[in-house]
């Protein structure tokens, strides 16, 4: 196929899925032409039938590259000024979102969410190339879409880019923007407690409509009685999406920690789906606390007022910031810093609001250098990156290397060979799987490596913990007021 064709038929698909009107057809041709150097054209009137980019994208990209069209060696970055060019001006897109918004909150999202995959991006195909599978009541899958984050340094700094513009990875000045191809990148308008936020989707989402809320001012994360109050807001906006914050301090939180910003989207997560260990109530409050059946410590404050549930939510957040039990290792303070933060997470079901308090620490001692209540060394080979906070509501996200270490991991246990020394930080998880394919061989290795790779996460989610007791929860909310039911 010719570049004429396959522009062609791309021009086709913009017009049937990318909102291209026929008055901007030639314009948009045109765009994308530049973008190629201005090769050789002719009207082909080729059509396309295609629902993704995928398809056209990869005929144009393999035509570019057989002419030596200049930057078709970096097809990513290609493909992001191809697709910029025809995708809707954010103005385009909040008209229709408001549009849509007026018929039903999910219309609106599911419009949006579908045209942040047809313009390319929502990387949805190669999302859907991560293996995912459910053990021990976790969802856990193997991302292959991007590397490790490794360095909680990137994070206080918001992951910050060159040149100082945008001022880190999420600012609103990336819509448009060149810088780590973001020319696809459209956002919606948003008001939490009073301020201006904006919505967008992840290019490589963990979840189902994977999403993003930042606040318009390039502030730092931080989290109080507005955090609360503002999580409330985009649940009444959007109840068919949960809404959480990471904690605002490295190691224990995101990836981006210079700018203000929640997650949230369109998929239950194992944490929503817990039930209670034990139920409390605080006199002079229409509210329900309950200690969640979690293996992190989690208190659920279940309310109807979102003031109410504001004033619970900050008592707590104010007595753990300051929570000091040297016995259990909790240090709120020290030469290093404040150590202990709360990660709120809501949805909104009949009950009303449930916001869960995810109580996390980040302090580090001798014996555990990368955190006290992190993963611990024994289980580094599966995850060492910090447990943010969809993790901690029981959706793990391995790194992708693990897919061809795991998958010679099984086939030395069906062989019945050893681990080569190269593979020796996998001893744990090679004997322990072993062992479960030993007890069911009709299971075979694969699922006892799946079941292995469960129970690794849910002990990871239990060195999270700062309480290993829950009724040290208890105890610990009793010194609030609160009574067991």
């Amino acid at each position: 196929m010719s570049i004429s064709a396959s522009v062609d038929k791309l021009i086709d698909y913009a017009k049937a899925n990318l909102g291209l009107a026929p008055e901007n057809e030639i314009c948009a041709r045109n765009a994308v032409l530049d973008i190629l150097g201005s090769p050789d054209y002719a009207y082909t009137g080729e059509k396309s039938r295609a629902s993704s980019p995928d398809e056209v994208l990869k005929e144009l990209l393999a035509e570019c590259a057989s002419q030596g069209i200049e930057g078709a060696d970096d097809e990513e970055q290609l493909a992001d000024k191809i697709m910029g060019a025809l995708t809707l001006s954010p103005h385009d897109i909040r008209r229709s979102f408001s549009q849509k918004l007026a018929q039903s909150s999910k219309a609106a999202t599911d419009w949006f969410y579908d045209y942040c995959v047809k313009n390319d991006y929502v990387k949805k195909s190669k999302l859907d190339k991560n293996p995912r599978f459910e053990e021990n009541g976790l969802i856990i899958t193997i991302y292959k879409a991007k590397p490790e984050f490794r360095d909680p340094k990137k994070a206080a700094s918001g992951n910050s880019v060159k040149g100082g513009y945008p001022k880190c990875a999420i600012c609103r000045e990336n819509e448009g923007c060149p810088v780590r191809n973001k020319r696809t990148l459209r956002t919606v308008d948003l008001t939490l407690d009073g301020e201006k936020w904006f919505w967008q989707y992840s290019p490589y989402g963990y979840f189902y409509q994977h999403g993003i809320a930042v606040n318009c001012e390039h502030t730092p994360m931080h989290v109080d009685r507005s955090t609360f109050l503002k999580l409330c807001d985009f649940v009444d906006m959007f109840p068919h999406y949960f809404i959480g914050c990471n904690a605002p301090l490295p190691r224990i939180g995101g990836s981006v920690l210079a700018h203000d910003h929640f997650q949230g989207g369109g998929e239950i997560l194992p944490m929503h789906r817990a039930g209670a260990y034990k139920t409390l109530t605080l006199e002079g409050f229409d509210v329900l606390a309950e200690i969640v059946d979690w293996a992190g410590t989690v208190i659920r404050i279940v309310c109807r007022d979102r003031g109410c549930l504001a004033d619970i939510c900050e008592l707590i957040r104010a007595k753990w910031i300051d929570y000091e039990d040297k016995a259990l290792g909790i240090i709120p303070y020290d030469d290093q810093g404040a150590h202990n933060a709360v990660s709120p997470t809501v949805v909104k079901t009949a009950r009303g609001y449930e916001m869960s308090m995810i109580l996390r620490s980040n302090v580090t001692s001798e014996r555990y250098p990368d955190g006290v209540f992190h993963a611990h060394p024994e289980f580094h080979s599966i995850k060492k990156e910090s447990i943010g906070l969809i993790e901690a509501q029981g959706l793990f996200i391995l790194p992708g290397r693990l897919e061809e270490q795991l998958s010679e991991i099984e086939n030395i246990i069906e062989r019945g060979g050893q681990l080569p020394p190269e593979y020796s930080r996998f001893n744990l998880v090679y004997s322990e799987a072993k062992a479960i394919y030993e007890g069911d061989k009709a299971g075979g290795a694969h699922a006892a490596v799946q079941r292995e790779l469960g129970s690794v996460c849910g002990r990871i989610l239990q060195n999270t913990a700062v309480f290993k007791d829950k009724q040290q929860t208890v105890k610990f909310m009793q010194e609030l007021g609160f009574r067991v039911i």
